[in-house]
């Protein structure tokens, strides 16, 4: 490795060459340098101060370094514990192997009846550990026979790890859905039903049909659930038994969590919400929006890149006030400081096609990772309404969160949690602190033989972007495929120029996606290409783009996350050809409809990529299904939209992989008034599939001798798991594969977290003249795994304190939720009995507040005790409780403290009102002696010498209460069903109403905690305690106004009739 010494020892005569890809040295190439000049490879020390070109002992240092280094490698693998672990599960995998043979002679009906068997042994008492090995040696024989593909060893040990409740970290392209088939399977065998969650949509539907196969053929049933956290909060509001959609009362069983860290770690922060009623402030954010437009940044207000937050100075606040025409931004009676925060946090850190992009007069959220448009999420807490403002969009008011949870907070629901991703091993650490989830790294199938290219660093942005274009070019003239990552886009207002670079006037103009300024670079040079960001003529095609961006001449470019699911296959994806095949063969004849663009997306722009040679037989079936086609939208008069051309020509293709090729050719040639387009459809495909994948494998060996996918990364992301997923990307199964990152000081990440990167700019500078050239070796790629690292601690502890605040927050909805559903899903009985434990506790608070067990009763306040109680009851104790005054009470407690015994079942206290006999039968009274054993036994109360008389007025004011309402119900004449019907809704709604308070003072809380740490406060501690303050005084209020809601309502039910209805 070279020694980095000072510039006067470098000879500014040498002609320096742009790296080879297998070069590992520090290597500089002015971009303006002519191609002659190019074709020169040669190589320099910056050890020595002479020039020479590349010699035998550089190359045999190389070579023993090499060696050495997969020697400690081996080592260091065989002394891990992984590496144990592993070997372990090879026992299972032997066992599963034994028993092939066995499976293999069973018939479909046979395969099918196993799964009947296996639930009757469970049944027996066997478990599942016992039937693991045979089960997975079934599963391995169903999709051996539905999908024609068997589980490798290897992915019999991603499944037995997934059975396990761990993280299978399994490369790109190593079959991780075919793996979950293995332990879905088994678990589901319970009854108790299995979740596998994916990253989006397309996914879910994707693998619901096709692993579908293999469970409907083992006679299990699968579903499509689109929404899980909201389904759950959902159910949450629910106002009866008949709305829920989950398996109460377990919904949550067992999850396999694909991409496992993109949904826990990158998604984990963000919370599901459920919205209600809106408020009234919506015309205050266009007017924040034009202060903020007046506010200028340094001068009025400061920002932080880190966490993005804004601070107004002085100046700042006054013209604000000035240009709002208050005297106080803060004042609570005219609130603006939250309008303002918000409109200058949109105008700083909110960029249009960045976070968001406009469509339909809509601002609709761009999530950063994958680049994905997602339309259903808004941001909350005003942010959402502040972009609006500031577009000049309509603005949807703001709203109340009824409903919250985040990702993090739904999994742990789950008894049993497992995942897989191709990256985790970084993130152990955090999965086994936070979900107590280790990580398993699951061997591959195949030698991973990808070459990870030395990082290159440039001083500007403009270097960087014309060193990927030239990368580009010199692959595309090979024929190698590339797939170029890039990440949000460097805005010019917010890019901070270092001294040491070009003047801000000279640097690019980015103001859209990096994608499409690559985009724009490439067309000049004539380079056909792909794009895939978050444009919806591009994001329509995403899961096309990327299965055909492994083909020969391919060039994609796309977010870092892009497709991720949708494996690169070298050659092209032949199930995706051939499909592209039908539509463009069919789809005229179909419809005369033209394709939407923001639907169906933007045709393909590489014309360069070879044509599939299709075959005699297929171009006949192809001119017949075309000719029927002519005919069903002519002779039957049939005509279909575009879209649902193309979802009938994906029926038919599904067609062709769940029916016999047999029963296809007899149902095409079946007599019938109607033409058979589907089946006609499935077997020009099947027909058409067979000549893509002799062209995908030819082109595939092709790529393979080019030395395969070439991945470039142009910057590096906050994780070192993000830039491993995205290099993971080459080299899949064995494949052959190159990557390399290219990375620019001016990156968001260095300027985000304030990175002192200028002495690399000082060391460029005094390398070479030319700031627009990259260094690389190791010195570098320390320097930058450190600031990454620094990065990834930096996210770490926010997640981690956003997790511990979310804890409090979790075990309270825990509380409520289970209250809710006991509610809903119980009995007419079990809810008369939440009734009257509300009521006993109402009267237990008024007790509590005005006795006390160590003093006299002369010196309680009783007076103040009967108003309260007076007030609950309201009209039900005018009549029976009116006259008890507190002279009256005072001397029947005297009285009933002299008593020695006393009679629980008919008591009462002397010379007051006695309750309605409303104790009649067993059940009820039962109920009364649960409720004073419970009174006895409760150890909150002060033990002093008036304890007992202070638990004996609980009693009977209980009892009076609880006595009058029943008296008062079944007066009313009304059925025992509707009485439990309005008792459901008011204890539901009255919930309802409060925990969605409980929320916002929650949310506020949690923002002003923070303030206190200048107090030398722990935050989280004082999160807590008020935390937890807030939330007794819900539940006290809840029952309160619940009893008073119930006791009004029935004492006269015409006149509160809204109080159900509403």
């Amino acid at each position: 490795m070279p020694v980095l010494q000072d510039s006067s020892s470098f000879s500014p005569k040498v002609i320096a060459q742009r790296p080879s890809l297998s070069d590992s040295k520090f290597s500089f190439l002015p971009p303006s340098f002519p191609q002659s000049i190019r074709s020169r490879r040669r190589r320099f020390s910056l050890g020595s101060t002479s020039t020479s070109v590349s010699s035998t002992p550089i190359v045999a240092v190389a070579s023993l370094k090499e060696n050495l280094g997969s020697l400690t490698k081996t080592w260091s693998d065989f002394t891990s514990l992984n590496y144990w672990v592993v070997r372990d599960y090879y026992r299972l995998v032997k066992s599963v192997n034994a028993l092939e043979p066995q499976i293999q002679i069973l018939s479909d009906e046979q395969l099918r009846a196993k799964t009947a068997e296996f639930r009757q042994r469970l049944r027996e008492g066997q478990t599942l550990a016992d039937i693991q090995a045979e089960a997975f040696a079934v599963v391995r024989e169903a999709a051996k026979r539905k999908l024609g593909m068997r589980h490798f060893d290897v992915q019999i040990i991603g499944g037995a790890v997934l059975h396990d409740g761990s993280i299978a970290e399994m490369k790109t392209g190593e079959g991780k859905t075919l793996v979950s088939t293995l332990a879905a399977y088994l678990n589901a065998l319970t009854g108790e039903g299995v979740h596998v969650v994916t990253v989006n949509d397309y996914l879910a539907q994707r693998d619901a049909e096709w692993m579908g196969r293999v469970h409907r053929l083992l006679g299990l049933s699968v579903g499509l659930i689109q929404e899980l956290g909201f389904d759950y909060l959902r159910d949450n509001l629910a106002g009866n038994n008949g709305q829920l959609v989950m398996r109460w009362p377990k919904p949550f069983h067992f999850a396999i969590v694909d991409e496992v860290d993109s949904v826990l770690i990158d998604d984990g922060r963000n919370p599901l919400l459920i919205s209600g009623e809106a408020s009234k402030d919506a015309a205050r954010y266009p007017v924040a929006a034009k202060v903020a437009e007046l506010l200028v940044r340094g001068l009025h207000y400061n920002v932080e890149l880190k966490d993005n937050s804004v601070e107004l100075t002085e100046e700042g606040i006054e013209l604000a006030e000035m240009a709002l025409e208050t005297h106080d931004l803060w004042d609570e009676s005219d609130p603006w400081a939250r309008f303002v925060m918000n409109a200058l946090k949109a105008k700083e850190f909110y960029r249009r096609d960045v976070q968001y992009i406009v469509k339909n007069g809509q601002a609709l959220i761009i999530n950063e990772l994958t680049g994905r448009v997602e339309e259903k999420r808004r941001w909350s807490d005003g942010i959402h309404q502040a972009v609006e403002a500031k577009e000049g969009l309509k603005i949807q008011a703001d709203s109340v969160v009824v409903a919250q949870i985040t990702y993090q907070s739904l999994f742990k629901l789950y008894p049993k949690l497992s995942g897989m991703t191709g990256t985790a091993k970084t993130e152990e650490k955090e999965f086994l602190k936070m979900f107590q989830i280790p990580v398993i790294e699951v061997p591959t199938n195949l030698p991973n033989i990808r070459k990870d290219l030395p990082i290159q660093a440039f001083a500007t942005a403009r270097g960087k972007w014309e060193y990927v274009r030239q990368e580009v070019e010199d692959m595309f003239r090979q024929g190698r495929p590339v797939l170029v990552g890039t990440t949000s886009p460097q805005m010019p207002n917010v890019i901070s120029v270092l001294a040491h670079c070009q003047p801000f006037s000279s640097l690019p103009m980015i103001s859209v996606e990096n994608s499409e300024y690559l985009s724009d670079l490439l067309k000049e040079r004539n380079i056909p290409h792909n794009v895939l960001n978050a444009r919806s003529k591009y994001a329509a095609r995403e899961a096309d783009i990327v299965a055909q961006a492994g083909r020969k001449y391919a060039i994609t470019i796309s977010t870092n996350m892009a497709g991720r699911g949708t494996d690169i296959i070298l050659g092209g994806n032949p199930k995706m050809l051939a499909k592209e095949i039908i539509e463009d063969s069919l789809l005229s004849f179909l419809t005369k409809e033209a394709p939407n663009i923001e639907v169906d997306g933007e045709g393909g722009t590489q014309k360069v990529l070879s044509k599939i040679k299709v075959g005699p037989s297929s171009l006949a079936l192809l001119a017949k299904t075309a000719l029927m086609a002519k005919y069903v939208c002519k002779g039957e008069g049939k005509s279909w939209t575009h879209k649902e051309a193309k979802s009938m020509i994906s029926e038919s293709v599904e067609m062709s992989q769940s029916v016999d090729s047999e029963e296809l050719e007899k149902l095409a040639n079946e007599q019938s008034e109607m033409y058979p387009l589907g089946p006609t459809i499935a077997l020009a495909y099947l027909s058409v599939l067979k000549d893509c994948e002799i062209h995908c494998f030819e082109e595939g060996s092709e790529v393979k001798k080019l030395g395969g996918l070439h991945v470039i990364g142009t910057s590096l992301h906050e994780s070192r798991r993000i830039d491993n997923q995205l290099r993971g990307r080459a080299g899949r199964q064995g494949d052959p594969g190159s990557t390399r990152f290219m990375v620019s000081l001016q990156d968001e990440m260095f300027r985000k977290f304030n990175f002192d990167t200028e002495w690399a700019v000082r060391l460029i500078s005094r390398i070479t003249n030319d700031e627009d050239l990259p260094i690389e070796g190791g010195v570098i790629l320390k320097q930058l795994l450190a600031l990454q690292i620094n990065a990834e601690k930096y996210f770490f502890g926010i997640r981690k304190s956003l997790v511990e605040f979310d804890e409090v927050l979790e075990v309270q909805r825990k509380h409520v939720y289970n209250l809710r559903q006991s509610i809903l899903t119980g009995d007419n009985a079990s809810c008369s009995q939440h009734i009257f434990r509300y009521m006993q506790a109402v009267v237990d608070e008024i007790v509590f507040a005005n006795i006390d067990p160590l003093q006299h009763p002369t010196n309680w306040s009783l007076g103040k005790l009967l108003k309260e109680f007076s007030l609950i009851g309201g009209k039900l104790l005018d009549g029976s409780f009116a006259g008890v005054t507190e002279e009256t009470l005072l001397k029947s407690l005297e009285q009933t403290h002299e008593l020695s015994s006393m009679d629980t079942s008919d008591f009462h206290l002397p010379d007051l009102p006695t309750p309605p006999n409303a104790f009649r039968g067993i059940h009820k009274k039962t109920s009364s002696l649960k409720r004073w054993l419970s009174i006895c036994s409760d150890d909150s109360t002060t033990n002093g010498a008036y304890r007992a008389t202070g638990n004996l007025l609980r009693k009977y004011l209980g009892d009076f209460l609880i006595a009058s309402y029943l008296d008062v119900v079944q007066e009313s004449g009304y059925d025992d069903s509707y009485v439990a019907e309005v008792e459901k809704a008011v204890l539901v709604k009255t919930l309802d109403c409060f925990w969605r308070d409980h929320l916002i003072n929650m949310n506020r809380l949690n923002s002003a905690v923070n303030v206190r740490s200048f107090g030398h406060r722990n935050p989280l501690e004082e999160y807590k305690i008020d935390g937890c303050r807030f939330f007794i005084s819900m539940l006290s209020t809840t029952r309160r106004l619940t009893i008073e809601s119930l006791l009004q309502y029935w004492s006269s039910p015409m006149e509160s009739q809204e109080i159900f209805v509403s």
